[in-house]
C-alpha cells in the first residue's frame, strides 16, 4: 500500500508540473471537470507511450508459456 501512494503522489505531482492540472483558473465545475479530464487524457496517453518506447515492454507482460 506505501508504494502505491508513492506512485500516486508522483503521477500527481507531474501532472501539476508538467501538464498544468493546477493552472485551471475558470469559475464553473463544468469547465474544471473538463480541464481536468483532458489533463487526465494526456497523462494517460504519456503513460501509455513511455510504456510503449520501452525494450520489450510488451513482451515482459506476456505470460510465461510454462505458467
Amino acid at each position: 500500500l506505501v508504494k502505491i501512494r508513492w506512485w500516486i503522489e508522483q503521477g500527481y505531482q507531474q501532472l501539476k508540473d508538467e501538464l498544468g492540472l493546477d493552472h485551471y483558473e475558470g469559475r464553473s465545475w463544468q469547465g474544471w471537470h473538463h480541464h481536468v479530464t483532458l489533463t487526465m487524457t494526456a497523462f494517460a496517453f504519456l503513460v501509455v507511450e513511455m510504456l510503449r518506447l520501452k525494450k520489450n515492454f510488451w513482451t515482459e507482460l506476456a505470460p510465461a508459456e510454462g505458467a
